[in-house]
């Protein structure tokens, strides 16, 4: 609990642990209740999916309207709303965590909201009221397959195809969703890469966060090059007159490449024109306004709290102090010096032909993501076997072989092992590197990622000497991450371990 008892910071585990903070409410009911407080359910209609849309408004003495949303069949409960408006019989409201907004008319008999939601394209959306919230189904515990003997990389397809089989019939994989996985692994110095479903072998996927391990290693590659300090403020890489100094302590490229920055994970004036590509138009300007209206003070007890703001600000200060933009920093520093063909900010006309269409989670297609000013957070597009070699490069620092022509590889090895050095506390059982996060239990380095129409999960345990990426053309599900799941899976297997259940 902070200090003045205005909030609990901490850490939500049903799984997987997951940083969740919550501030006091002080909240004053109304004495007497505005025409649309209550409890209203609607269904949304997507596609071929309905999805129940739970609404649960209330006012309070000064007049003021707040609402929350559940998303209930999505398992997405208590999505705070923003900018709620009452005005006469109109009635709107927005919902940053989804990037969505609903606007419609209170009916005479004060029973029903009719309007429109928009969360890209408008969609008809009209609320009932009820006098008892729903309750979302609990989410069933995951189950188990039985441990095998430590699976070999020469083996692992066959392994995956038994224990996909019921997916890739009926489930996530099954024909007609779209789906499509590539998978690569390495053990003891055997590489395998392989694919299901819509994708192919060399199918260049969005990897989403897992970027931030490579704004991770461009950092170390230079400090290590002598260029930056991991103690410098980052206020000392932005643009002169960015941001005035904090009278305390301020956030250091440290700070920011552990997740101890006490930034929030989005900034506040985040408003995307399309939410279908919500990063695209968010650019410098946008991120120099929030930081100098935000300030770089590090609170006194910032611990570990997720921020793709926080990798994006770290990577467009690299890129400022460099003189390169964040795409063409991260080709002189890591994409070069590893030798990878297919890892990029923005593809090529040849490469977009290999891009494989994303989809949202219920299959029906997702735009790609362009990210501007956050592109150290998640811009990066790439194959499984671009990805199996940088893995491997992770693996085995001492063995790298100079590419002809970076000069950037004279430093990458020492980059490599700096990287890993483990610098924090991240979630129960977790401590954090730069960027990647490593579990105590099992000796992985992990990293998993997610845009809208794409999620990833890569690892790499060198003292068992294996190492495995998952990309799929699919986002998360209300149920959490397929990539992820399949990650954990390959893992498991590769350890000899129960391995969690890939059936629907």
């Amino acid at each position: 609990m902070a200090n003045d008892g205005a909030s609990l910071s901490g850490t939500w585990d049903q799984g997987s642990p997951t940083p969740l903070n919550f501030a006091r409410d002080n909240f004053v009911a109304a004495a007497k209740p505005s025409p649309v407080d209550g409890i209203w359910l609607g269904t949304l209609q997507v596609g071929s999916t309905p999805l129940r849309l739970q609404l649960s408004v209330k006012s309070d003495t000064a007049g003021r309207e707040f609402c929350a949303m559940d998303s209930l069949d999505q398992h997405a409960m208590g999505l705070e709303c923003a900018k709620v408006v009452l005005s006469a019989n109109d009635f709107s409201f927005d919902v940053p965590a989804v990037h969505g907004n609903w606007k419609g008319t209170l009916s005479a008999d004060g029973n029903i909201l009719s309007g429109v939601w928009s969360q890209g394209s408008p969609l008809p959306l009209n609320f009932t009221r009820r006098s008892v919230a729903i309750a979302a189904a609990p989410i069933a515990a995951p189950t188990y397959d039985a441990a095998l003997a430590p699976v070999a990389a020469a083996d692992l397809q066959s392994v995956l195809d038994r224990d996909l089989a019921e997916a890739l019939k009926s489930g996530e994989l099954a024909p007609g969703t779209g789906v499509g996985i590539s998978i690569a692994v390495v053990e003891h110095g055997v590489r395998r890469v392989f694919s299901y479903g819509a994708a192919k072998q060399d199918s260049i996927f969005e990897i989403g966060s897992i970027t931030k391990t490579f704004t991770g290693l461009v950092l170390s590659q230079m400090v290590e090059q002598g260029k930056v300090k991991f103690d410098e403020p980052v206020r000392e890489l932005l643009p002169p007159g960015t941001v005035a100094k904090p009278a305390g302590n301020e956030i250091t490229l440290l700070d920011l490449a552990t997740q101890h920055s006490g930034l929030p994970r989005i900034p506040d004036n985040f408003k995307p024109a399309d939410p279908s590509n919500p990063y695209a138009d968010y650019g410098a300007p946008n991120l120099y306004a929030f930081v100098a209206q935000h300030g770089v003070a590090k609170p006194v007890d910032a611990g570990f709290l997720y921020s793709n703001l926080g990798f994006g600000l770290l990577g467009q200060a690299l890129s400022v102090h460099s003189g390169l933009s964040y795409p063409a920093l991260l080709k002189k520093e890591v994409i070069d010096p590893l030798g990878l063909k297919d890892t990029t900010v923005s593809l090529s006309p040849a490469q977009q032909i290999r891009f494989v269409e994303g989809h949202d989670e219920h299959h029906h297609p997702a735009h790609a993501w362009d990210l501007d000013a956050l592109a150290g957070a998640g811009a990066i597009r790439s194959t499984a076997a671009d990805m199996l070699t940088y893995l491997e490069a992770n693996l085995h620092p001492e063995k790298l072989t100079r590419v002809a022509g970076s000069s950037a590889g004279a430093t990458l090895s020492a980059a490599l092992v700096q990287s890993h050095q483990l610098r924090a506390d991240a979630m129960p059982g977790t401590r954090i590197a730069l960027a990647w996060l490593f579990v105590d239990k099992t000796g992985d380095y992990w990293h998993n990622g997610a845009t809208g129409g794409y999620s990833s999960y890569a690892f790499f345990n060198p003292k068992a000497d294996y190492a495995a990426v998952v990309l799929l053309n699919t986002t998360l599900g209300s149920t959490g991450s397929f990539a992820d799941r399949l990650g954990e899976h390959i893992s498991q297997r590769l350890a000899g371990k129960p391995a969690i259940s890939l059936a629907n």
